[in-house]
């Protein structure tokens, strides 16, 4: 099963190249960060992931995080998480979605965490505690998929690494850059999946260069996952 994440940057760069990258990340399940949250927000949501192939799967527009569902994927459950609020800081959430793929099921959550130091490791921290919550609920592995905001050596990357396997850590296809689009440097979006999953290959997208610098200003990311038997 193929877990994608992708910062969209609110829908302000080309859709149709955006609509063509989505499209070529064969998704079974997306993490969305910057899906838009203010006018006709639920249309906009759910003309991309239709025009792509998917359908939205989570509810609420708080913190601009969302997952997109593929056909494959089966949603049993599906929540908006507010996080805790920092005075000065734009609101966070964890979009959350428990899907079952031919048998398998999995607890995504979708996370964009901020700028501010001390509140990605608080935010990256309690997106942990509720995804266990509801993989424990549900009986599901956890996958979870974000614009985190820094690097890998950083402390809320190095939290998430230590819960969870960073997916192209294990098996890296590609550099794994993925920002800025246009020149990427630093890789700072994500997918990270409990232990117990199998991870075959996480990287970039193959699709025209063209379009994934048009598409947002950040690249995507997808993990190739084998869970259960």
């Amino acid at each position: 099963m193929r877990v994608g994440t992708y910062n969209v940057r609110g829908l302000r760069d080309s859709v149709p190249a955006l609509t063509r990258v989505i499209t070529a990340m064969r998704a079974d399940v997306l993490c969305v960060q910057e899906a838009p949250r203010v006018v006709r927000w639920r249309a906009r949501r759910g003309a991309l992931a239709a025009a792509a192939g998917l359908r939205v799967a989570t509810p609420g527009r708080i913190g601009g995080v969302a997952v997109l569902a593929g056909p494959r994927a089966a949603v049993l459950h599906a929540e908006s998480r507010a996080l805790r609020s920092f005075l000065g800081l734009e609101r966070r959430a964890l979009a959350l979605a428990v899907v079952e793929i031919e048998g398998a099921r999995l607890a995504v959550g979708s996370l964009h965490l901020d700028l501010n130091g001390p509140a990605r490791v608080h935010h990256a921290a309690e997106a942990v505690a509720l995804m266990e919550r509801a993989a424990t609920r549900f009986g599901a592995t956890i996958v979870l998929g974000g614009d985190i905001n820094e690097q890998a050596h950083q402390p809320a990357w190095r939290y998430l690494a230590g819960r969870l396997a960073d997916c192209h850590a294990v098996a890296p296809k590609g550099d794994g850059l993925t920002f800025t689009a246009a020149r990427p440097s630093v890789r700072i979006d994500g997918v990270f999946a409990a232990r117990e999953a199998r991870v075959v290959s996480c990287g970039g997208v193959d699709a025209p260069i063209a379009d994934l610098a048009g598409a947002s200003d950040h690249l995507p990311v997808v993990a190739e996952l084998r869970v259960g038997h």
